[in-house]
């Protein structure tokens, strides 16, 4: 490894936005790092716009830009992984930023971790604000919560946006599953390192979110993306169940989106209904009338 971060950013026609990312990492205090941009296919001027970055005067740290076959995020990211050079992976999103101190910070709560126990930890993840400076979410409750991904949502409730790395090594072994048509949610990878590793979460914010019209996540469609969507709701009922008593809601919910994703899925692409855990598939079956009315109502919104 050549850096101790790589800022991985997967984008898709968003040369329009990328010089949000550009910008704060040029106001970084830390300076041990990379910036790994894949492009998933664009067909704007990103190229042309990164390239004259890489070859600006101004830009003091090392650019990497590959440009691949149009194959969605999952496929950019786990590219990435292979690719980078840095210790610490951190996914930045195109059309957002980091604070000017984040790497610094997060640099210092990584080896604020002795080192004996640094091997049992996945990374560090902090907080987020809006383009207002409003915070995404709830503050912890403490200075920092030692936990896996499934602890913090299901023992202490905490889901919203936030922002971390993850260990390169660790990324690699847990990559997205690419033979799902379409979206496949982030929760997926980090449940899969949450059966094995815990992260370090603070009280601090690292980066700016912006909420944009064309994110995925805004204008995915649920029979667009329903097999991402089934496969996690699959897994969480399947790996995740024995976390059920912390927050029986969450669970289910979970059964009734998985009969909602299940219906909204072509026949071949219903390759997960009933989950590993027997527990699971009753959760599955008391909820089955919720998930069809769920999936007739999204047929009646997003009609034509």
């Amino acid at each position: 490894m050549k850096h101790l971060f790589t800022i991985l950013t997967p984008t898709y026609n968003r040369a329009h936005l990328l010089h949000r990312p550009y910008k704060s990492l040029l106001k970084q205090t830390f300076k041990d790092f990379e910036w790994l941009i894949v492009d998933d296919g664009s067909t704007d001027d990103t190229e042309s716009v990164v390239r004259q970055w890489m070859q600006s005067p101004e830009t003091w740290f090392p650019i990497r830009y590959i440009k691949q076959k149009h194959g969605h995020k999952k496929v950019a990211v786990n590219r990435g992984v292979k690719e980078a050079k840095g210790e610490l992976i951190l996914v930045l999103d195109s059309d957002d930023e980091l604070l000017p101190n984040a790497l610094e910070r997060l640099s210092f709560h990584w080896f604020n971790i002795p080192e004996q126990e640094r091997n049992k930890f996945g990374g560090v993840v902090g907080l987020c604000v809006d383009d207002e400076g409003n915070l995404v979410g709830q503050p912890l409750l403490s200075f920092y919560i030692d936990a896996s991904p499934q602890e913090l949502v299901y023992k202490y409730k905490i889901r919203q946006e936030m922002v971390g790395f993850v260990r390169t090594d660790i990324l690699k072994k847990f990559p997205f599953p690419e033979d799902i048509t379409g979206l496949v949610p982030e929760s997926v990878v980090w449940g899969a390192i949450g059966e094995h590793y815990k992260f370090r979460f603070v009280n601090e914010v690292f980066r700016v979110y912006h909420s944009e019209n064309d994110q995925i996540t805004r204008t995915s469609k649920p029979g667009k993306d329903c097999e991402g969507h089934l496969y996690y709701r699959y897994l969480a009922l399947s790996r995740d169940i024995k976390w059920f008593r912390y927050h029986p809601l969450i669970f289910l919910v979970r059964a009734a989106q998985l009969v909602r994703f299940w219906l909204h899925c072509s026949p071949e692409r219903r390759r997960w209904f009933w989950p590993e855990s027997l527990f699971g598939k009753f959760l599955v079956v008391i909820m089955f009338p919720a998930g069809v009315l769920w999936w007739m109502r999204d047929k009646w919104v997003y009609r034509g």
